[in-house]
């Protein structure tokens, strides 16, 4: 009598991870559609939208994603991947600069690393939340409470983060398709997170003397 459709304990997208291929498929969409750099939150960021529509059933598909990216690319969007493109050459450079042995170079290049590291870490769970595909700083705005409420969830985008950068480096091809598993992986913390969040009032109802 158990419909195969339905969720078992614990899993966020489908039965099983029936999505994989899918999501491969995406992901080689999203590494093409990163290669002007400036195209990047927004190539994440529709990737983490087809993703999370496997929860309603809608089709995750390169079709779907390149049809949804189509009506992405505008001024906002441009503006972000400006920024964020801006963003890294500034820490590189800064980095660049600490390595090259000026005074208080090693405590320099720990501060720069700690807020670049943090700042990356809002801008990917920037680029999975809802707002993203339509209001970048009210995304930016609620990807920075997630990360400090939810350290768990930070801990896993970070996690995510190095295995995507240690696949491509053991192997270069794989890097046309991390882009896939990092966006699943940044949506399964986003909808953990907000799922979490909606369970606290109901919790603190249901404590003595609430």
């Amino acid at each position: 009598m158990s419909d195969t459709r339905t969720r078992e304990p614990g899993e966020v997208f489908g039965p099983r991870m029936t999505l994989f291929a899918d999501m491969l498929s995406v992901g080689l969409a999203t590494a093409a559609a990163c290669l002007p750099l400036v195209t990047a939150p927004a190539a994440l960021s529709t990737a983490c939208a087809v993703l999370r529509g496997a929860r309603e059933d809608r089709p995750v598909t390169a079709g779907r994603y390149l049809a949804l990216l189509r009506r992405r690319l505008r001024s906002g969007d441009l503006v972000a991947g400006a920024v964020a493109l801006a963003g890294a050459l500034l820490f590189a450079a800064d980095l660049a600069l600490a390595g090259a042995g000026l005074p208080g170079a090693p405590l320099f290049a720990v501060a720069a690393a700690g807020i670049g590291g943090c700042a990356a870490l809002v801008a990917l769970r920037a680029c999975a939340r809802p707002e993203s595909l339509d209001d970048w700083p009210a995304a930016l705005r609620a990807a920075a409470r997630d990360t400090a409420r939810d350290v768990g969830g930070s801990g896993l985008v970070l996690l995510a983060v190095a295995t995507a950068a240690l696949c491509a480096w053991m192997l270069v091809p794989l890097a046309f398709l991390v882009p896939g598993p990092l966006a699943l992986a940044l949506t399964a913390v986003d909808v953990r997170c907000a799922a979490s969040m909606l369970k606290e009032p109901v919790g603190k109802a249901g404590s003595p003397g609430g």
